[in-house]
Formats: C-alpha cells, structure tokens, sequence
C-alpha cells in the first residue's frame, strides 16, 4: 500500500473510532469523511460499505487488547496477579481506542474477530494457569471473568469528573485483584463459556443505517 493510501486509510479508521464512540456507528460517513480530511470517494475506495469499516473498528479494538493479553501471558511467568493488573490497567488505559460490543460497541461477524477474540481468551487462560499452579490465582477464575471485567472498568459512572472516575475505576480493579486469591471457603456460580459469549456479541449484524447518498 502506497504512502498516501495508508495514511487515509489509518486517519478514516482513527476519524471512525473517534465518531462512533461519540455518536454510535449510524453516524453519516460523509461526517467520518470530513472528520478525517478525505472525501468520500476515497473512504469508499478503502471501505466499500458501512459494515467494513464497522469491522475493521473492531478488529483493531480486539488487536489491541490481544496485544496486551499476549504481553500479560509473557509476564505472568514471573509474577501472575501483577500480569492480571497490568493486563486491566492497558486495557483500561486503551478504552478510548476501543469499539467493542461488550463494552457497547457494534457486533460484527467478521472471521478476523472470531479469531483474535479466540486469542485472547487463549492467552488470559495461560496467564490464570501460571496463577494456578503457583496458587496465587484461585482456581475457579476463567478468561471471561478477565475480559468481562475489564468491560466493565472500561464503562465508567456517568456524570463523574475525570479524576473522581479514575479514582474509583482504580478502586474497582483492587477490589478485583484482591479477590482473586484462592479461597476454598467461597464457591463461584459457574460462568458463560467463552464461545458462548462470542457467539452472542458478534452474531448479530453490525448497526447501519443508509446514507444520504444510499452507498452504505
């Protein structure tokens, strides 16, 4: 890809990021067009519909928290509960690249997205494993419970100042951490499976609604 094609390409998809989570994926693309400084017809040469670059949001979001599941599995060799946190706290630190159905983003059904997802859960299970066999983990903890809370410290309070929900969000990943440790004397209702939760956020269709001009 030439220069100039990579370029608009990566300013459509940071203007698209930047839109949706502003305003929902049925934001006009000729707004996202602006927002990146291209017309349209070069959006549309990159992206020929709307559930394209809906994909492509997404399976950037999921590559970026694959990256840092994969850093956490390496980490985790060492010290597993601090490869937990650091883990939450990239993610967490990321939410803002982030459009992603559990965290109220759109769904898609983009093999990509399968696949990363897939990776991830991989990778948080092999950092849980070392948790494991060096009984700093309890056992009962599963990649959904990982994924499921960094969702939820990714979706702060509403109508908080910033500082007041960084400060609980760091409050809520040590609340979480601390319950990590093994305790026999407190059982966990079993969770979703991690296909289960796949199947359910990405089966559906990405949200589009038709432009002025009918192309997406």
């Amino acid at each position: 890809m030439r220069t100039d094609a990579a370029r608009n390409r990566a300013q459509i998809l940071s203007a698209a990021r930047s839109a949706f989570l502003e305003a929902g994926t049925a934001v006009p693309l000729e707004e996202i067009a602006r927002r990146a400084g291209v017309n349209i017809a070069t959006l549309y040469r990159r992206f020929p519909n709307r559930e394209a670059l809906i994909a492509q949001v997404v399976v950037d979001g999921f590559g970026i928290v694959l990256d840092a599941a994969r850093a956490a599995a390496t980490s985790a060799r060492t010290d597993p509960p601090a490869a937990v946190q650091a883990f939450l706290q990239s993610v967490v630190d990321s939410r803002d690249m982030l459009v992603l159905p559990l965290i109220g983003g759109p769904q898609t059904d983009a093999p990509e997205a399968r696949e990363l997802q897939r990776d991830i859960a991989a990778a948080l299970e092999d950092v849980l494993e070392q948790g494991r066999r060096h009984t700093m983990i309890r056992a009962d903890v599963t990649a959904v419970d990982l994924i499921t809370t960094a969702a939820l410290l990714c979706r702060p309070l509403p109508h908080l100042p910033p500082q007041q929900a960084a400060a609980l969000t760091a409050r809520h990943l040590g609340v979480f951490l601390d319950g990590l440790r093994p305790d026999p004397s407190i059982t966990l209702p079993p969770p979703p499976s991690h296909q289960e939760m796949a199947d359910h956020l990405l089966a559906g269709p990405a949200e589009s609604t038709p432009s002025r001009n009918g192309r997406d």
